[in-house]
């Protein structure tokens, strides 16, 4: 994904193009193949690119990126938050071994009986985090 078309995305979602999401958008979507990162990787992958920005920078802008639909927040623990470029309708499996975390297509896990909702009330959406880890 190019400047323009990363440009078009963040205007899409009503975001202030600045330098820092630009950078942030590149690092993101550039590839076009789903990415979970941690703001400590991002902060990471920003000085192996030489960007200037603070780990504080790279929070707010990724929370910015979610609340504007560009980004899903993963959150496997509570202080444990991973941001996912995927927007479709998946689940997630993470190793507590490795760390890592795992797109799940969500019909493959078949259906889920839910207990009756309130006539006000519908699904919005279903987030599942299997876990997984060495046997012990």
């Amino acid at each position: 994904m190019n400047g323009p078309q990363q440009q078009s995305m963040m205007t899409k979602a009503g975001l202030r193009i600045t330098d820092q999401r630009l950078a942030l958008c590149a690092l993101l979507f550039a590839d076009g193949q789903p990415r979970h990162v941690t703001a400590e990787d991002v902060y990471d992958l920003t000085k192996e690119q030489g960007v200037s920005m603070s780990l504080a920078t790279v929070y707010n802008t990724l929370h910015r990126f979610t609340d504007a639909g560009l980004l899903r927040e993963v959150q496997i623990d509570p202080g444990r938050v991973w941001f996912d470029t995927n927007l479709s309708d998946h689940h997630h499996m993470y190793d507590e071994d490795t760390g890592q975390l795992t797109d799940i297509p969500a019909e493959s896990l078949g259906s889920v009986s839910l207990p009756k909702l309130k006539a006000d009330k519908q699904v919005n959406r279903i987030d599942l985090v299997i876990r997984i880890g060495s046997r012990t």
